[in-house]
């Protein structure tokens, strides 16, 4: 069994909790949003955010934008439930249930990557990411009780190849996803809590840590650090170059798909049931 050590560590007195008061220059979070499970930051530090609304409902999924006010406004309306959000060549696209939409800088949206295209029938379209050539990854947590994962890659052109699916018995719900360098691309399973590092050429997993009970998203800091939400839990670690993991912040209801800040300063994490984007100071 893979051995990962894990530190407990608070960021402030007042201990772990999610509601301790923020430190000194952190942002207030961001209320009022509808079921956020991702966001990510533009160059020009806006923030985009998944709102995916009541679950299972079709069309009242959103995507707003934050500002530099602090105010969520929508700016692609009518998805259905929207989750991983990625930028590819100056473009936003958005895993979208089980198809994955790019949206116009108008909001404007349209399927890219219809469900028929893909190998197999999409169960639970979750992460989004895309590398330097162009391509999109899209996790696939299937039923999250084990069954039916994939990842997918999406080249610039549409056509789609599966990167690992669930004939690895080691694939069982992925979700977050982030590349790692040109050639790899890490995978935190929701329903293992197991981080994994894939090589694209080949799809071959290898474990890299453990205990993220329902993994969620996945970021790296500037200083190289990994960033690991736990949605089941409410919890965030990082995990070091070393191997060393530790749990940075508990309390929150559903840490879902986290990014970091266009500054490189917070680490953005979305709380689902709660409604909210809290900053977490680096």
């Amino acid at each position: 069994m893979l051995k990962t050590r894990i530190l407990f560590v608070a960021l402030t007195v007042c201990g772990l909790s999610a509601v301790c008061p923020a430190v000194a220059g952190t942002p207030a979070p961001i209320t009022g949003l509808k079921m956020p499970e991702s966001v990510l930051a533009a160059p020009d530090g806006r923030l985009y955010v998944s709102e995916i609304g009541e679950f299972g409902k079709d069309g009242d999924g959103q995507i707003s934008v934050i500002g530099a006010d602090g105010k969520a406004q929508a700016f692609a309306i009518g998805m259905d439930d929207p989750k991983g959000l990625a930028f590819s060549k100056g473009a936003l696209y958005v895993a979208d249930k089980t198809r994955i939409l790019k949206v116009g800088k108008n909001g404007k949206w349209k399927v890219f990557a219809a469900a028929e295209i893909f190998p197999a029938k999409p169960q639970f379209f979750n992460d989004l990411t895309s590398d330097k050539s162009g391509n999109l990854y899209v996790s696939d947590s299937g039923d999250l009780k084990g069954t039916g994962g994939a990842v997918y890659r999406i080249s610039p052109a549409g056509k789609v190849s599966a990167l690992v699916t669930s004939e690895d018995k080691r694939v069982l719900a992925p979700n977050g996803l982030l590349p790692d360098g040109n050639d790899n691309m890490l995978m935190v399973d929701f329903f293992s809590g197991m981080l994994y590092r894939i090589t694209l050429k080949t799809g071959k997993m290898v474990s890299v840590a453990e205990g993220f009970g329902g993994g969620d998203g996945i970021a790296r800091d500037r200083r190289g650090r990994l960033w690991i939400s736990d949605w089941k839990n409410g919890r965030v670690f990082t995990l070091k170059r070393d191997g060393e993991v530790k749990l940075i912040r508990d309390g929150f209801q559903s840490a879902a798909d986290i990014g970091l800040s266009a500054d490189g300063k917070f680490v953005l994490v979305p709380d689902m049931k709660a409604g909210e984007l809290v900053w977490l100071p680096i």
